[in-house]
């Protein structure tokens, strides 16, 4: 799937990466960016520049887009590791959870940290 317009100049071996693991996510810049809670323009730049990004926003990078960051950063041997079979029930409402707005987010992210909490509390014990 290609999406968006070509670069006018040959992307860094950072943002190559970075667009490659995107497009075989099947996410577009805007998803990412959205994801990120940075601008679409932001993210675009990333993947056609070289610029410099925060450390958090890399550590988001790679969980969105299922990559390490050895991945991003050095010349792969082969592509990421594409989610092969059916997934996990974790992992698909995980998934759900990610299309939800930020504010029901943190909701169920409150719950799960209340039910660890109450289940290493029930270990300790």
């Amino acid at each position: 799937m290609n999406t968006g317009r070509p670069a006018k100049t040959e992307r860094t071996s950072f943002g190559s990466r970075l667009h490659q693991a995107r497009e075989d996510k099947g996410l577009s810049q805007q998803q990412v960016a959205d994801e990120l809670g940075i601008p679409v323009k932001t993210y675009a730049n990333w993947e056609r520049r070289s610029v410099g990004i925060k450390p958090e926003h890399l550590n988001g990078i790679a969980s969105i887009l299922s990559v390490s960051l050895d991945w991003l950063f050095d010349a792969p041997t082969s592509s990421p590791k594409k989610q092969d079979g059916p997934t996990g029930k974790l992992r698909r409402l995980v998934d759900e959870v990610r299309e939800l707005p930020r504010y029901q987010q943190q909701r169920v992210i409150a719950t799960l940290e209340d039910a660890l909490l109450a289940q290493r509390a029930k270990k300790a014990s």
